[in-house]
């Protein structure tokens, strides 16, 4: 099941890299950014590039073996808690700008309790 659960973000996180590399604007749009401004530097190197490393990160941890993929395991709780509560405080105060982001939330919070029941069950 670790294993599934690594691949799964591997392939999310090079889903959505390659998506923002081939259509940056498209996706800024879908998530309520313009790409019009200066930031668009940071929107294409975090979006972009750091989820290519992390689809890298989670595809290697899966070759590494068991030590790593606990070890991404444990990444992923940290990671994960994060987004959601930085993304549910922001949707509470500020709203969604649309069912992209309402998606992503719900990724988010799917892929935290995913992580939640696989540290319990690895214990």
């Amino acid at each position: 099941m670790l294993v599934i659960y690594l691949l799964l973000n591997a392939a999310l996180y090079a889903v959505f890299a390659l998506a923002t590399s081939i259509a940056p604007a498209r996706i800024a749009a879908a998530l309520g950014f313009s790409l019009d401004t200066p930031g668009r530097i940071e929107f294409l190197t975090v979006y972009g590039g750091l989820e290519l490393g992390l689809a890298a990160f989670y595809a290697w941890a899966v070759y590494a073996g068991v030590p790593m993929q606990r070890a991404a395991l444990m990444f992923s709780l940290f990671l994960y808690a994060g987004l959601v509560l930085y993304r549910g405080a922001g949707l509470l105060a500020y709203g969604a700008p649309g069912n992209t982001v309402l998606a992503v939330a719900g990724l988010e919070l799917l892929l935290l309790i995913g992580a939640v029941v696989l540290v319990l069950r690895t214990a």
